[in-house]
């Protein structure tokens, strides 16, 4: 391997750490909340969000290559990529939650006026164990796009039926009685005023 194959590689998987650690970061700063409900599904059901992300992302690739290869026309094609650009972005934004856990595991005290920072460090790491030879490529990056599409269905579907419940008014509180003034005595009544004289 002569060095610009070295030098190529090198920036492609550069350039590939970045734009994950853009996407991570430019979702919490759009989806805060959807970030927030995927960091804490990450937290309540590991196992459940990547299960579910193996049951959408399976049919989906399956369904793609059946297209790409039944249906050679340039039209379709660019179709089924489209498509499947939609549970990659979901991928990327449910894996933005697993950075802000890992981030939380390493407090900073500016943490609570600028939480980005969580995601940002925890991006840093997730970034470089992705670029482990081997584990880093063909098991831990593929489960946390597939676990981050099972979390973000599940972060949708919280936000969802948050929204579609009926706000209720506030009930106004009772009112507290005010004891009705008692008569006015006059002042000679309560004090003992008293006189001397020289």
């Amino acid at each position: 391997m002569i060095m610009a194959d070295i030098l190529f590689w090198f920036l492609v998987i550069a350039g590939i750490y970045l734009v994950l650690i853009a996407h991570w970061l430019s979702a919490q700063a759009l989806f805060p909340r959807l970030v927030d409900h995927a960091r804490a599904n990450y937290g309540r059901k590991p196992i459940t969000a990547t299960l579910l992300g193996l049951l959408i992302a399976i049919p989906t690739l399956v369904l793609a290559i059946a297209l790409f290869t039944t249906l050679p026309h340039p039209a379709v094609r660019i179709l089924v990529i489209l498509a499947l650009m939609v549970p990659l972005l979901l991928s990327l934004l449910g894996s933005a939650g697993l950075a802000a856990r890992i981030g939380a595991g390493l407090p900073a005290p500016t943490d609570g006026i600028q939480p980005w920072k969580q995601v940002l460090r925890g991006g840093v790491v997730l970034g470089l164990i992705f670029v482990m030879p081997i584990l880093g490529w063909f098991l831990i990056l593929p489960l946390t796009m597939v676990s981050g599409l099972g979390v973000a269905v599940m972060a949708l579907r919280a936000s969802a039926k948050l929204a579609s419940e009926p706000v209720t008014a506030a009930r106004p509180s009772p009112a507290i009685p005010v004891p009705a003034p008692g008569p006015v005595h006059a002042a000679s009544d309560t004090v003992a005023t008293v006189f001397v004289k020289p």
